[in-house]
């Protein structure tokens, strides 16, 4: 069980603080409820740059890190398509620095012309390396855009193309800043060697004169419901065909979602996984292949991902792939599978939760989803999880009309 404490600023902060005397360190998260969701689908990648520019100092601090790394600390952060997060670690006795650097640049960080022409070009080339310039780079841009056709999640995090990525200006980053960086839509998490009266006194002493900030109001237009099945067939300059199949299914929040979290674990545990043990080791229809689901907040996608063995075409190979998610419709789950995906579930979880930089985390997350105990329901919700609600998942989620497929074919000529 992990205990916590939770109090609200008067700007609307939300502040999470779970004690671990366990460690000498701190670990800070801070969550914006701000992804690339947010973007204008004109100008996508916006969310994933502001991410690179808080780095770049503020008016009263022009260096981020080197003070944070001469207090013994170090950091990162990612962007989603529904969060922006930034996390450290520090010892304790220090953690009065991580409080002074985050709340000056949840303030006012230093966006200048300069610093956001110098960081688009580093975000273009993260897009070209991640993206373009190697094997199946845009496998997941063109399967997003074909499974989803009105709501932002048919762009990923870093964009929807370089060319938005350069037409974004110094008062685009401003107004992003400003609408989805204001201090009631953050969360922030503090887990480690740090009691609840002195995170609370800090909290107020740092982050508590940041003002409130009129913040944008979410409106995505919903994902209509699909109805006939997707296909779209590429050519690419690469070593061996590849197939991906990606049908929608509920939010993070939904009643189907450790079912379908279970379910993919099922076909895709390691070598023990049903798609690993047919397919590759069986039948040598695939060199790997894969199976998760998104885990988005909104409605997501359930994605089946593999490599084809050079040889093998792909329409084989993809009927060999429906048969054992058939299989699955047809109630053929054991006792002993189940278990076997729930146990590993539960290990996993076990063992996230005692990395602190990890608790605070998923204590952001779960706070915004609704409410930060939901972070010990987690190995319960797994364990309800029968076998008849795997197949039942099956049966409603993975149809034919509800699914896209991208075949991503070598232009190679076939040995």
């Amino acid at each position: 069980m992990i205990e916590f404490s939770r109090f609200i600023l008067k700007n609307g902060l939300r502040v999470i603080v779970h004690e671990d005397r366990s460690t000498p360190l701190v670990a800070m998260n801070i969550l914006y409820d701000a992804g690339s969701k947010d973007e204008d689908p004109e100008l996508t990648g916006l969310a994933h740059l502001v991410e690179h520019l808080m780095y770049g100092g503020s008016a009263n601090i022009p260096d981020y890190d080197t003070p944070l790394q001469l207090a013994g600390g170090d950091n990162n952060a990612f962007t989603n398509n529904d969060i922006t997060d930034y996390y450290l670690t520090i010892p304790s006795e220090n953690s009065e620095t991580a409080f002074w650097l985050e709340s000056d640049r949840m303030l006012d960080p230093d966006f200048t012309g300069k610093k956001t022409e110098i960081q688009k070009n580093v975000v273009i080339e993260e897009f070209r390396q991640r993206y373009l310039n190697q094997p199946y780079g845009d496998a997941m841009l063109l399967l997003r855009s074909l499974a989803y056709k009105t709501h932002p999640y048919r762009w990923p995090a870093i964009g929807m193309d370089i060319s938005h990525i350069e037409r974004i200006t110094n008062d685009n980053v401003r107004q992003f800043f400003n609408n989805c960086y204001a201090p009631q839509k953050a969360i922030l998490a503090l887990t480690g060697k740090i009691d609840a009266g002195r995170a609370y006194k800090l909290a107020n002493q740092w982050f508590g004169p940041i003002p409130r900030r009129p913040a944008s109001v979410r409106n995505l237009a919903a994902e209509h419901e699909q109805e006939s099945a997707r296909d779209l067939t590429v050519k690419r300059n690469i070593p061996s065909d590849a197939i991906y199949k990606a049908w929608h299914i509920g939010p993070r929040t939904g009643d189907d979602f450790y079912t379908l979290d279970l379910l993919t674990d099922l076909l895709s545990g390691g070598e023990s996984g049903r798609l690993y043990n047919r397919l590759v080791r069986d039948l040598n229809l695939f060199s790997e292949i894969n199976a998760y689901i998104t885990s988005d907040f909104d409605p997501g996608l359930a994605v089946i991902s593999g490599k084809i063995m050079k040889g093998v075409k792909a329409e084989t190979a993809e009927k060999e792939l429906l048969r054992i998610i058939e299989e699955l419709k047809d109630g053929t789950v054991s006792d002993t599978e189940i278990e076997k995906v729930r146990n590993r579930n539960e290990t996993s979880t076990v063992l996230s939760n005692t990395n602190i930089m990890h608790k605070a985390m998923n204590l952001c997350i779960y706070e915004l989803l609704g409410d930060a105990g939901m972070i010990n329901m987690e190995v319960a919700n797994y364990r309800n999880v029968t076998k008849q609600m795997v197949s039942e998942c099956a049966r409603k989620y993975f149809t034919q009309v509800n699914c896209s497929t991208l075949y991503y074919l070598s232009d190679k000529p076939t040995d």
